[in-house]
């Protein structure tokens, strides 16, 4: 099996740990890629300066699913910020303990060990899930041994639930509103980072689309949701 892709894109100027709203106007307006393409653990090279957020135009791409469930499920009011310990997404079977990344002397989004794989990994520079914010949560599909934690994430689809317990000790409960595959050449960065406002968002990504030897996966997968219940 391919190796999974490692993220090529960082903000660069990391916010203090669990901010929200500066950190998803950043994520946006930077264009962070999580997960990239390539056999090798290597980096892409540092991010140029990049237009506000109102600057990026909109951009579409396929999806599959992309409706909001009907009727819509409501948003839960945020919560205060507490790190993540584990993601529980139980139409996939997924339970996996989550790690907190940060960025390298490059700048360039850390990604779990490779051979850990039923290990995620949350940007712990950006909003806490169940926060107020868009928080970032990314995981491998496959290492050279097999399939690994989000391998089955695009079979998600409208109106699943995400769980994440935190150290807190409670649950945020997340509502999946649409799963779309993006080409890693148009991703567009304002659409999946920014846009949460004051409700408690998560998107959890990996890769998705073809594998090619020489360039790695040509997509990522990613998962809107949003909070809608607390345990």
């Amino acid at each position: 099996m391919p190796s999974p892709d490692r993220p090529t894109r960082a903000p660069r100027g990391g916010p203090g740990p669990l901010t929200a709203g500066a950190t998803a106007l950043a994520l946006a307006a930077v264009g962070l890629w999580l997960v990239h393409d390539g056999t090798a653990d290597r980096h892409g090279p540092p991010l140029p300066p990049a237009p506000p957020v109102a600057a990026v135009p909109p951009r579409t791409a396929a999806a599959s699913p992309v409706d909001t469930p009907t009727p819509p499920v409501p948003a839960h009011p945020p919560l205060a910020a507490s790190a993540p310990t584990r993601i529980r997404i139980p139409a996939i079977k997924v339970d996996a303990p989550v790690t907190g990344l940060g960025l390298d002397a490059a700048r360039q989004l850390d990604t779990p060990p490779m051979e850990q794989r039923n290990l995620t990994g949350w940007y712990r520079d950006g909003a806490a899930p169940g926060a107020a914010g868009n928080a970032i949560v990314v995981g491998h599909a496959d290492n050279r041994s097999g399939p690994a934690v989000f391998y089955r994430l695009g079979l998600l689809r409208p109106g699943g639930i995400v769980e994440v317990v935190r150290k807190d000790r409670r649950t945020a409960v997340f509502t999946v509103d649409s799963v779309r595959v993006f080409p890693k050449k148009d991703f567009p960065d304002a659409q999946v980072y920014g846009g949460a406002g004051d409700r408690a968002e998560l998107r959890v990504i990996t890769c998705g689309g073809k594998f090619d030897p020489r360039t790695g996966y040509e997509s990522n997968t990613v998962v809107f949701a949003h909070l809608s219940a607390v345990r």
